[in-house]
């Protein structure tokens, strides 16, 4: 009796000044009209009162003032589902240097939130690169402006008014000057007409906190998920995953906390997402992220930099042919032999496990004669490499069949990876007065 095995394999990132003597003052600044932006968007710049609250250092209290500031973005008439990219500009921040000293350019990463209302609500996090032209001593701050997206859930008008905002200085010191509105909402900015009625990805994730220093945790929050299912949350540079990655389970209602520690210098984002790899369809974000301060290069010193590329999973078979004993015509009984070696290699990185699956056809023999699928029994085993981040667990003993089996799985996990030699026990029951002569049936494996 000979099985003959096939294989298939399923791919799977303030304004106070860090000195001392410096301190933040907040001004009455009046309405500055920003350039006209695109007849589209009707964007104007709307002035609101702002509460800031200096860092202790300053030795000053909390001081309210004006802000000025102005809601773009990209699409002012999305269909539902769709992705929409917004910018909060701060054109006139509620704060100027105090003193003669003049601060350094890049010093300065802006973070804040931006207020949804009418056909939907909630807040969109946003966030600023670090950079920023000096400032001379008692001179305006200047301008800055924050990025963030949402998809849109429902149709309709939609409203976005400008949230409270956090100014990080890293000049000598880390420090922080958040600025909240004072009597929220502060008056809309833009508007977007959201039409159509599809179905659509309703889940959402929020953050604690748009910035922090490397190796902070960030508090995120989903709602809308699968209940039950595994949430991972993770880091994102662009269009690829970074090292900070953690997991959740959402509850009943679909809803999870996670906190995620944020390490990598290259995390500008985080998502949050059901299954083994990132999916827009199972998943939410990325909410803009800032990693400040942390990782300095002190003077006289160098960075060295590598890159670990992540592989790929994948499994080879020490062949593809099985000889099992034989039986005897009028006997019958079990016809037995071993399934060629299997190498599973999981150099992906991530939180994903696999699992390996088999099915097998009947067997053939001559003038028509078939054997069951069903009486092809397996009893699995699975060792794993020493040094695997991912332990190997063998699947049950018993038929594998046309339906199909486990042969051997890893679990999801906070890291994954490794090698693994999957082996078992093959025991065919052949029926008494089965037709003398040869048999054959196709055994697949399949890696996920």
């Amino acid at each position: 009796m000979r099985p003959t095995m096939r294989r298939s394999t399923e791919p799977r990132r303030r304004w106070a000044a860090a000195l001392g003597i410096t301190a933040l003052v907040v001004t009455g600044g009046g309405l500055l009209g920003g350039p006209a932006q695109a007849a589209a968007t009707a964007s104007v710049a709307v002035d609101f009162p702002t509460h800031c609250i200096p860092p202790p250092i300053a030795g000053i209290p909390p001081i309210d003032g004006t802000t000025t500031a102005q809601i773009t973005v990209d699409d002012a008439t999305p269909q539902v589902g769709d992705t929409v990219a917004v910018t909060y500009t701060v054109v006139v921040p509620a704060a100027s240097n105090p003193v003669d000293l003049a601060l350094p350019a890049d010093i300065m990463t802006p973070t804040g939130k931006v207020t949804l209302g009418g056909a939907q609500s909630g807040d969109v996090t946003v966030a600023g690169p670090k950079k920023n032209p000096p400032v001379p001593g008692k001179g305006a701050f200047p301008s800055f402006s924050m990025t963030g997206t949402f998809t849109v859930t429902a149709p309709g008008t939609i409203t976005l008014s400008p949230g409270d905002y956090n100014i990080h200085t890293s000049y000598i010191m880390e420090l922080d000057t958040p600025c909240t509105v004072t009597g929220p909402p502060a008056p809309v900015s833009e508007t977007v007409v959201a039409t159509g009625g599809g179905q659509v990805n309703e889940r959402a994730v929020q953050l604690s906190a748009a910035s922090g220093q490397a190796g902070d945790e960030v508090t995120v929050t989903g709602t809308k998920f699968t209940p039950g299912a595994r949430i991972t949350v993770a880091g994102r540079d662009g269009d690829a995953q970074t090292g900070d990655t953690t997991t959740a389970t959402a509850d009943g209602s679909g809803a999870f906390t996670a906190r995620l520690a944020v390490s990598d210098p290259d995390t500008t984002g985080i998502v949050a997402y059901e299954g083994g790899a990132w999916d827009a369809e199972k998943g939410a974000g990325p909410l803009e992220y800032t990693v400040t301060g942390g990782g300095e290069i002190p003077d006289g010193s160098q960075q060295l930099t590598t890159t670990v590329r992540a592989g790929t999973l994948s499994m080879t078979q020490a062949g593809d042919s099985v000889q099992l004993s034989g039986v005897d015509f009028g006997r019958g009984g079990a016809s037995t032999g071993d399934l060629r070696t299997v190498t599973v290699e999981d150099f992906r990185g991530g939180p994903a496990g696999w699992s390996l699956t088999g099915k097998v056809t009947d067997f053939k023999g001559p003038g028509g004669a078939r054997i069951s699928a069903d009486a092809l029994g397996w009893t699995p085993s699975c060792a794993t490499k020493p040094g695997s981040p991912s332990t190997c667990a063998a699947g049950s003993a018993g038929a594998v069949g046309s339906a199909g089996a486990t042969l051997a799985s890893t679990p999801d996990g906070a890291a994954t990876g490794g090698e693994f030699t999957v082996d078992a026990g093959l025991s065919l029951d052949v029926p008494a007065f089965t037709g003398a002569g040869s048999y054959a049936g196709v055994l697949t494996l399949t890696l996920t």
